[in-house]
């Protein structure tokens, strides 16, 4: 009896351990908590939207990573932030211009020595990594809309994905599937109005351009929740503070596991 009963307690420990693990939905408010996002993974010491450096980013314990998509030219979703191959691997030329299979073929490590060798990742590969393990933040650079939507919903991902992009992409898939959490970028106080207004919005995207007290406050009176980034010289403590103190739910950095610590300190991290 006693076996069982240590047993029992062991099974409920594991169980309370891997729910904490489990990421939040994706763009729900957590009074006092702010969602860390990691930007391409963790790139500073890993190769920008690779595998690795999404894995770095769920070590870190970010809430979040940041993964942009891009179409090949015979109909692969793969993770690549600039239109061509150029800055990120060894090889040349534009993606959309490309096969899949020439894609896969270059490195994707090729400026970190010690990650020589791999490879462009695809969009499944991707969520198949981030299933119940931490949420993705999908900037879409090229996609179709139904492609985009069925690649998510067959990994189980649609609670847990927030789609950034151009306002018409974004209404293309409001209109395809409501319940996902579209997050275009708010712009000015008219966009942001107009979009509020249009798309039913739960998330809104912030820059630096456009983190604003008008617009801010627009997404506040709409009860959005606010991803703002803080990226190059606006990505420290004292910006990640300022953004919060400003209304702030979500904060994109390039430092994932700088930004968890200090949101662990403070009694701010969602985990």
């Amino acid at each position: 009896m006693n076996k069982l009963i240590v047993l029992g307690c062991l099974l409920s420990a594991a169980i309370e351990v891997q729910a904490q693990n489990r990421p939040v939905q994706a763009g729900i408010a957590i009074p006092g908590k702010i969602m860390a996002i990691s930007h391409r993974g963790e790139h500073l010491h890993h190769p920008e939207n690779t595998l690795l450096a999404f894995q770095a980013a769920i070590d870190a314990g970010a809430d979040f990573f940041e993964g942009d998509i891009r179409t090949t030219s015979d109909g692969k979703l793969v993770l690549m932030h600039d239109s061509t191959v150029n800055r990120t691997t060894n090889g040349t030329g534009t993606v959309q211009d490309m096969t899949f299979g020439q894609i896969r073929s270059l490195d994707a490590g090729a400026r970190f020595p010690e990650f020589k060798g791999t490879k462009v990742p695809t969009f499944d590969e991707v969520l198949d990594l981030a299933h119940g393990k931490i949420n993705m933040y999908v900037d879409t650079k090229n996609a179709d809309a139904k492609q985009l939507i069925d690649t998510i919903v067959r990994h189980d991902m649609q609670d847990h994905v927030v789609i950034y992009g151009n306002p018409f992409f974004l209404y293309e898939v409001h209109k395809i599937r409501p319940d996902l959490k579209i997050m275009p970028e708010a712009g000015s106080a008219d966009v942001c109005k107009l979009l509020i207004r249009a798309l039913q919005l739960q998330v809104i995207a912030f820059s630096e351009d456009d983190f604003k007290e008008d617009v801010i406050q627009l997404a506040k009176q709409a009860n959005a929740q606010i991803y703002v980034d803080r990226l190059g010289r606006q990505d420290n403590v004292e910006a990640w503070q300022k953004a919060i103190d400003m209304g702030a739910t979500g904060i994109q950095t390039d430092h994932p596991a700088e930004l968890v610590n200090y949101l662990k300190e403070h009694q701010m991290s969602s985990r």
